[in-house]
């Protein structure tokens, strides 16, 4: 991987109407990875979808985290109000954009 790149672990879920206030609380780890660079929170604006997209320095850190006890607990949490998910993992890297 180029230095400019960042490993990106991107999920949408669809989540039980009504229910978005509790998974939010559901969705977030009890504390960030060693290797997470950042992560974002985005949802539709009727709240039934939300895509967590977290940036990571390695393949292998995430994957230390998919494995890990903390993201078990948490995916436990959040099975009550998920229909439906889908995730990919990538490789991505930010772009310029030039001021005009």
């Amino acid at each position: 991987m180029a230095w400019d790149q960042s490993v990106v672990w991107i999920t949408t879920r669809t989540i039980a109407p009504g229910s978005y206030e509790e998974f939010s609380r559901a969705w977030r780890p009890r504390s960030f990875p060693e290797g997470m660079l950042r992560a974002y929170e985005c949802y539709s604006e009727e709240r039934h979808e939300v895509v967590g997209i977290s940036i990571w320095d390695s393949f292998e850190s995430r994957e230390r985290y998919r494995l890990s006890d903390v993201e078990a607990e948490r995916q436990r949490a959040m099975a009550p109000f998920v229909e439906a998910e889908s995730s990919g993992l990538y490789v991505g890297r930010q772009l310029d954009i030039p001021k005009g």
